[in-house]
């Protein structure tokens, strides 16, 4: 017996039930309606290649029962489909022939397609046929979305793409109306395919500089540091400026006391020469602590590509050329590594140098006190003296 057009009828509801019913709901792709694309197709191409009736419903017979193996195993479902087939069509009394022809189809659908006949290469296309058609991306999803919910490969969508791009290449159409009506089609996406897996990896690559790149806190720790700094630097300036104020005072009152008094009270010259002497030492201390220090404000191009050069501090450029330090900031702000660098050196500059004033400062008060205690007890000796 052959198979007839009654017989596929029986056969479209005997796996559409069965696909239906048995089927996994991780399967979003190997679905009732892609087999049902599947046959579509099928009687499209084989129509354009003018197959006869038997070789038509044989071809059909395949289409339908080429993917019912994915109810029971997903890897080597080919098998699986063979098996179910041959069962069905031997309970309906159908050839060896037939039989083995239908098998024969189902397992050419194995990819790399090797098929040995006319009606194996038309199923062939026929399973393969929307690599060339406009929807392919949608189909493609599918299956990749059906690849992660079976647990056979997780993956991305680049590398998804990424192995597309060979599958296209890797495979080609056999039947005149294929190579004629879908390669065009197919080249369009595989170009697409392409065109996509690079803009990938261009967004790849830019986002993997961004994770080099430093983040906006680091940017505003940066500022916050470096405000801190200068308002600590001004408060140390004010001081000093109120020392050295106070202690000029000083020392103009005591050298006019010194001239007035002497002849009348000799007594007081050494505590208020204590008094002078440890103003004076204040001062001076109040003074270096506000005295800034210059470089050389040069430096080589050598020192720029070595990244040796805060560039951020005049003193490290004020004897320049004004091209040659345009080209400098330019190499250090088309380098972030060196830029933020940079910004660190100087904020540990800033920080050295506040750490030098405060301690001279601190030294000047500490003078200031004790001067004040020892010029107190001087006096009171002298006056109990008296």
């Amino acid at each position: 017996m052959k198979i007839n057009s009654e017989l596929l009828k029986e056969i479209e509801k005997y796996v559409t039930d069965l696909i239906i019913k048995d089927s996994s709901e991780n399967l979003t792709y190997h679905t009732i309606d892609h087999t049902r694309l599947v046959v579509k197709n099928a009687e499209i191409i084989g129509t354009r290649e003018n197959l006869n009736g038997d070789e038509m419903n044989t071809l059909l017979a395949g289409a339908w029962f080429h993917d019912t193996g994915y109810i029971k195993k997903y890897q080597g479902h080919e098998k699986e489909s063979v098996t179910i087939a041959v069962n069905f069509l031997k309970l309906k009394g159908v050839d060896k022939d037939t039989t083995d022809l239908v098998s024969e189809c189902i397992m050419a659908t194995t990819f790399p397609h090797q098929p040995a006949n006319k009606i194996a290469e038309v199923l062939c296309d026929a399973d393969f046929m929307h690599l060339g058609t406009d929807n392919y991306f949608e189909h493609a999803e599918k299956l990749r979305q059906e690849l992660k919910n079976t647990g056979v490969r997780k993956l991305k969508k680049s590398e998804f793409e990424k192995e597309s791009v060979q599958l296209f290449q890797n495979h080609s159409y056999f039947t005149n109306y294929c190579l004629a009506e879908i390669t065009k089609t197919k080249e369009k996406n595989l170009k697409f395919l392409k065109e996509s897996a690079v803009k990938r990896q261009q967004k790849k690559k830019a986002a993997s500089e961004k994770t080099n790149r430093y983040s906006r806190g680091v940017d505003s720790m940066f500022k916050l540091t470096a405000r801190n700094q200068i308002n600590l630097s001004s408060i140390a300036d004010n001081k000093s400026n109120i020392l050295i104020s106070l202690n000029g005072i000083i020392i103009s009152l005591g050298l006019v006391a010194l001239a007035s008094k002497f002849k009348e009270n000799p007594s007081i010259i050494i505590p208020t020469v204590i008094f002078i002497v440890f103003s004076l030492s204040t001062i001076i201390l109040a003074i270096l602590s506000t005295r800034p220090n210059i470089s050389s404000g040069k430096f080589t191009r050598n020192d720029i590509k070595q990244k040796k050069v805060n560039l951020l501090f005049f003193g490290n450029f004020y004897n320049m050329e004004l091209d040659e330090y345009e080209w400098a900031i330019k190499e250090m702000i088309n380098d972030d590594q060196y830029l933020y660098s940079t910004m660190t050196k100087d904020q540990y500059s800033l920080g050295k140098v506040l750490a030098r004033k405060y301690k001279l400062l601190r030294w000047a008060f500490n003078v200031f006190m004790l001067g004040l205690v020892v010029s107190v007890i001087a006096y009171l000796l002298v006056f109990l003296q008296l």
